[in-house]
C-alpha cells in the first residue's frame, strides 16, 4: 500500500501519513458502528429497542456520544502518577492500532506485507499489557490496580494457547505471512484451513477435526485476550467499578474503548485469516467470471470484512448470553484445559503434516 502511494505521489512523508491516517479513520468509523451495533444486539436480545431517537434507529447516537466525550473535562486524581496516567491510554491504543499494519484486507489492500506478520502482531499486541498495568498502577486506586493485575495475568496466560495454535498453523502452512496464508486457501470454502486446507488427500480429512479443535481454542483464547465476556473480570463493574480505567474520563477513557473495539476486530481478523480463508471468497469471484480483474480486490475486501464482523457479532452475542467466570475458573480453563489440548493438537497436526 505504501509503495503504491509513493509511486502515485512521489513523496515519502505524504505516503507515510496517508498509510497511517487511513487505518486510523477506518478504526474510528468501525468503533462508532460497533458501539451502535452492540447497543442494538444487547437490546434485541433483551426484547427492547435500544437507541431510537438520534438518527434512524439511533445510528447517530454514538456520534453524539463521541462529540460529548471530546468536550468533557480531562480530570486526573490528585494522587495519581500524572506522566504514567497520561501515557497509558496512548500505549494501549498504539498496541491495538499497530497490529492493523500487517492485516491483509484484500490482495491489494495491505498496510505492510511483511514475512513475519503473525509474529509481529503477537509481539506488538503485548504493548497493551504494559499500558493496562501502567493505567492501573498510576491511578493510585485499589480497584484500578486489582483490575490491571487481573488483566495482565489473564492476557499473559491466554497468550500461551493462542501462540500454540498460531505455531500449529505456521507449521502447517509453512509461513508467518498473513497474506500468503490467505493466498494458500484460494477462492473456495473447501480449501480453507478449517476444512483441512487446499491439498486434497487423506491428510486433509484426517486434519479436519483437529483444525476445528484449533479454531475453538483460538477463538476462546482471543476472546479472553480482549477482555470480553465471559472473560471480562478485569473490568467487572459489579466488583471493580470499571477496573483499570476507573479514574479515566473524556477522550482518555475513549481511547481505552477504541482500543477494545479495535482489538475485537483484529483478533477476529486473525481467526478469519488462519481458518476461514481471510479475504478469499467461499464461492469464487464474479470479477474472474466477467473478466473484470479490478473487481476481485473489492470482492475480497467485502468477504474479509463480512467474516471479521461476523466474529465481532459473535463476541457481542456471547456478552449478553454467558455469565462472567470467577478468577479461579478463568485460570482453570486456560491452564488445565486449553493449553494441554493445544499442545496435543500441535503434536498431532505436526505428525499428520509430516506423514
Amino acid at each position: 500500500m505504501y509503495q503504491a502511494l509513493y509511486n502515485l505521489t512521489g513523496n515519502a512523508i505524504i505516503s507515510t501519513l496517508i498509510v497511517a491516517l487511513v487505518p486510523l479513520t477506518v478504526i474510528l468509523l468501525y468503533a462508532l458502528f460497533a458501539i451502535w451495533l452492540e447497543r442494538k444486539v444487547s437490546a434485541h436480545m433483551q426484547d427492547r429497542l435500544g437507541p431510537m431517537r438520534t438518527g434512524w434507529h439511533g445510528w447517530l447516537q454514538t456520534i453524539a456520544d463521541m462529540i460529548k466525550m471530546i468536550q468533557k473535562e480531562d480530570t486526573i486524581a490528585a494522587d495519581a502518577d500524572k506522566k504514567l496516567f497520561n501515557i497509558a491510554p496512548v500505549l494501549v491504543f498504539a498496541g491495538s492500532f499497530a497490529a492493523f499494519a500487517a492485516i491483509p484486507f484484500s490482495s491489494a489492500i495491505i498496510g505492510s506485507e511483511i514475512e513475519v506478520g503473525l509474529f509481529y502482531i503477537i509481539a506488538i499486541s503485548s504493548l497493551v499489557v504494559a499500558g493496562i498495568l501502567m493505567a492501573g498502577w498510576s491511578s493510585n486506586n485499589k480497584y484500578s490496580l486489582l483490575g490491571a493485575m487481573r488483566s495482565a495475568a489473564q492476557i499473559v496466560s491466554y497468550e500461551i494457547p493462542t501462540a500454540l495454535v498460531v505455531l500449529t498453523m505456521v507449521m502447517y502452512t509453512g509461513t508467518l505471512s498473513l497474506d500468503k496464508i490467505s493466498q494458500q486457501q484460494t477462492a473456495y470454502f473447501w480449501n480453507w484451513n478449517l476444512f483441512g486446507g487446499p491439498e486434497f488427500g487423506i491428510a486433509k480429512f484426517i486434519l479436519i477435526p483437529f483444525m476445528f479443535v484449533a479454531f475453538v481454542i483460538m477463538f476462546i483464547s482471543t476472546l479472553a485476550e480482549v477482555n470480553r465476556t465471559p472473560f471480562d473480570i478485569p473490568e467487572a463493574e459489579s466488583e471493580l467499578v470499571a477496573g483499570y480505567f476507573t479514574e479515566y474520563s473524556g477522550m482518555k477513557w475513549g481511547m481505552f474503548m477504541l482500543s477494545e473495539y479495535a482489538n475485537m476486530f483484529a483478533v477476529s481478523a486473525i481467526v478469519s485469516i488462519l481458518f476461514l480463508g481471510g479475504y478469499q471468497s467461499p464461492f469464487g469471484y464474479l470479477g474472474n467470471t466477467l473478466g473484470v480483474e479490478w473487481l476481485v480486490p473489492i470482492e475480497q475486501l467485502f468477504w474479509f470484512v463480512s467474516k471479521t464482523l461476523f466474529f465481532v457479532f459473535v463476541q457481542m452475542w456471547l456478552r449478553w448470553t454467558l455469565p462472567r467466570l470467577r478468577v479461579d475458573q478463568l485460570m482453570t480453563v486456560c491452564w488445565k484445559y486449553l493449553i494441554p489440548y493445544a499442545v496435543a493438537n500441535l503434536i498431532i497436526v505436526g505428525i499428520v503434516t509430516l506423514l
